[in-house]
């Protein structure tokens, strides 16, 4: 199999593995175990001295298909599909700390994510510390001499604010930590943190992955050395295992991927530049706009805009609400990345749990609102909204 195909290649061919009946599309394997031709294939096969699979729990091949697939994607040298994105998070971080460890975070984070490292890991003796990772200096100051992870999103989720994954990068190589960076909003297309000096990348791949509103999934990626001495004990051994059929619902998402996210960052450009004229909206925040706050280092970091836009309505929360409920093309719902448009109110939603000061902290307003493009006409999307404003009071 060639190495040097593009991406768009490597997402329908690549980590193709066929049985003997050589099937066009990859074939499910729904097995849970394996069996051996004598015990002494099944006693070299659990020392690690021949290849092929134990369990499912531990890896299987429509799983490897995937795993294989996301590397060449991303650039990264191993994966773990795990059963959702929160799992992958979760994994990515608590499988490389200890009691006594300390963990520097971005305060800009998903509820989930933030839940882990602010309440989760202190409940096993690992210490937190939130920032505001837009500033390099707030991440220096933070360090101390037991940091070992640095964790973030970039772009964040909701505010799409964008933080310098390089110069974090730096700072943890200066001690020896690690940077765990989420990936989601940029996708692997318009971003690789791996190639920017992370050393851990998680995706929850049950967005742009798949797309398409079926499944649930997630993947780690980084070096074989780190999977091997961190992840793949803990994998192993706490089960966060992706289904094999999820596996080849995402394999057959990942085919599309160009071919959507170029639609949906099209889409949300066209919506983002309609509504940053709109006098009945305070604020559009938007990657691929000249007025983002931090274009500089979207210019260095990413070659590519977002599927995502931040709207915030004059009119606060009965202004949002009003907007969201005129929509006809766009539907309400909490998820992203999906072949529809979709759009959810972060703070009775994904960002409920923060606090009115936490949430004030993340710039995410009662009249705050988080747009998903999706692949539609994008001139039915720009109606929709025009109509949409129009019944907005004020």
């Amino acid at each position: 199999m060639s190495t040097k195909w593009r991406p768009a290649t490597q997402l329908v061919h690549g980590g193709t593995i066929r049985s003997q009946y050589g099937e066009t599309s990859e074939a499910i394997y729904l097995t849970q175990g394996f069996v051996y031709e004598t015990a002494e294939a099944a006693e070299a096969r659990f020392k690690g001295e021949s290849e092929g699979y134990i369990y499912a729990r531990y890896g299987s091949p429509t799983n490897d298909m995937f795993e294989k697939r996301m590397c060449l994607l991303e650039g990264a040298e191993e994966a773990r599909a795990m059963a959702s994105g929160m799992a992958a998070v979760a994994a990515a971080i608590l499988c490389q700390v200890k009691a006594g460890d300390h963990i520097v975070a971005a305060r800009a984070l998903f509820g989930s994510c933030r839940w882990v490292v602010e309440t989760l890991a202190p409940k096993y003796g690992v210490e937190c510390t939130l920032v505001d990772g837009r500033d390099i200096a707030n991440w220096e100051k933070a360090i101390r001499k037991n940091t070992k992870v640095f964790f973030l999103e970039s772009p964040t989720n909701p505010t799409l604010e964008v933080i310098d994954i390089a110069g974090v990068a730096k700072l943890a190589n200066q001690i020896g930590a690690k940077v765990v960076v989420d990936n989601v909003f940029a996708t692997p297309l318009f971003q690789k943190p791996l190639e920017l000096g992370a050393h851990v990348v998680v995706y929850s791949a049950t967005k742009h992955i798949d797309g398409q509103g079926r499944c649930l999934g997630g993947v780690v990626l980084s070096d074989k050395q780190w999977i091997d001495e961190n992840l793949q004990d803990y994998f192993r051994h706490t089960g966060p295992a992706m289904s094999p059929f999820n596996a080849w619902t995402l394999l057959k998402g990942i085919e599309t991927l160009p071919l959507r996210v170029r639609q949906q960052t099209e889409n949300a450009a066209r919506i983002a530049d309609l509504l940053a004229g709109h006098p009945k909206i305070a604020k559009v925040i938007y990657p691929g706009r000249a007025d983002h706050p931090q274009a500089d280092i979207i210019a260095k970091q990413m070659s590519g805009g977002s599927t995502l836009v931040c709207l915030e309505l004059k009119g606060g929360k009965a202004a949002a609400f009003a907007l969201q409920n005129a929509l006809d093309v766009v539907k309400i719902s909490n998820n992203l990345g999906d072949a529809k448009s979709l759009i959810t109110h972060p703070g009775t939603t994904t960002h409920k749990n923060l606090g009115d000061e936490a949430r004030a902290e993340l710039g995410i307003s009662a009249g705050t609102l988080r747009l998903s493009a999706g692949i539609e006409d994008t001139d039915d999307l720009i109606e929709d909204f025009a109509r949409a404003l129009d019944k907005v009071p004020g």
